[in-house]
């Protein structure tokens, strides 16, 4: 075929070669597969015992999910098989879309781990320890990574430090920046402000917030549930081995919270006014409160009806004050349900 022919050709096959290209921008723009993906996980020890028991969890890219359970629910087991610390019994577990088992040298090099307690040489400077944790992966020096990590965590003027001399607010940070030194687009923090005063709590998750804000993943456990409240897109709940609840925060508070109203009345009552006795409604010890509980997703007709009633029972009140669950108080009656 001639130059001329074959140039004929192909300007003919144009169409079909742009439609071949808006399918494959078609395909990239479907949504990305999540960054931590467990499917039917199980773990048992030798002696029979079951600590994760069907586990099923996506956590996707850029959220920040935090991880809530009592002590022994199966956090700690459940976030040392992602990281590649223990074993697993049956199921499957994908980190960055790679398998743990598979392909567990890609799986745990796109995964930062901040543990509870830093373990490292108290000889050894800031510089060196964040670099070495680097080479552990086997990633090239890379000095320019290095300062901006300890930029961004307000460890630069430390880099030259010995380990010993830090505080316990820069420990933290320490363990951070050794866990962001490898470039892992996932980092776990397993009750990362334990410990610390509340000036540096609040810190701690503004410079969480800006890790997000560059695409890291992360997967925060704590027993801080304010420090959940605060921080967290989705919330999950395990208890005895089971993730009993995957939910937003915000519909989370909303489907499970409750709201308060109590109402400061001018005079005491001695009883609930019989209009009332159907409504839910608590009267104080002292009598001078009225306190009218209700779901947060319950229509505020309740309200009106109420206000309406001791309107025609001319109850007088001077003060009117709401109130809706914390995530703590959410979070302690699903474990103890």
């Amino acid at each position: 075929m001639g130059i001329i022919a074959a140039e004929a050709k192909l300007s003919k096959s144009a169409p079909v070669v742009r439609k071949y290209r808006a399918l494959i921008h078609h395909q990239q723009d479907k949504p990305v597969q999540p960054d931590i993906s467990v499917k039917h996980l199980n773990k048992v020890y030798a002696d029979g015992f079951r600590a994760l028991k069907d586990i099923n969890l996506d956590i996707e890219r850029g959220e920040i999910f935090a991880l809530l359970g009592p002590n022994g629910a199966g956090k700690t087991t459940l976030i040392s098989i992602i990281c590649g610390i223990a074993n697993i019994s049956s199921g499957e577990v994908k980190a960055a879309g790679y398998d743990i088992v598979k392909d567990y040298r890609k799986a745990r090099e796109s995964i930062g781990l901040v543990p509870q307690e830093l373990h490292t040489d108290s000889f050894e400077t800031v510089w060196g320890a964040v670099s070495f944790s680097r080479g552990l992966f086997g990633k090239p020096p890379a000095p320019e990574h290095i300062e901006k990590v300890l930029k961004d965590l307000s460890l630069w003027d430390k880099r030259n430090s010995r380990i010993m001399s830090l505080s316990g607010g820069m420990k933290r940070r320490l363990m951070i920046a050794k866990a962001l030194s490898h470039e892992p687009q996932i980092l776990f923090l397993d009750e990362p402000t334990a410990g610390v005063d509340v000036e540096l709590r609040r810190d701690m998750w503004e410079m969480v917030r800006k890790l997000r804000e560059n695409g890291v993943t992360i997967i925060l456990t704590t027993h801080y549930i304010e420090e959940a409240e605060e921080m967290a897109d989705r919330i999950g709940v395990i208890r005895q081995g089971e993730i009993i609840l995957v939910e937003d925060k915000a519909q989370l508070m909303s489907k499970l919270g409750k709201k308060e109203l109590r109402l400061h009345l001018q005079q005491p009552l001695e009883t609930i006014p019989g209009q009332l006795a159907l409504e839910p409604v608590e009267l104080s010890k002292d009598g001078y409160e009225l306190i009218y509980t209700f779901d947060s997703q319950q229509e505020q007709a309740g309200v009106a009806r109420l206000l309406r009633t001791l309107g025609d029972l001319d109850i007088e009140y001077r003060d009117i004050q709401t109130r809706e669950s914390s995530l703590e108080e959410i979070f302690v009656g699903l474990v103890n349900e």
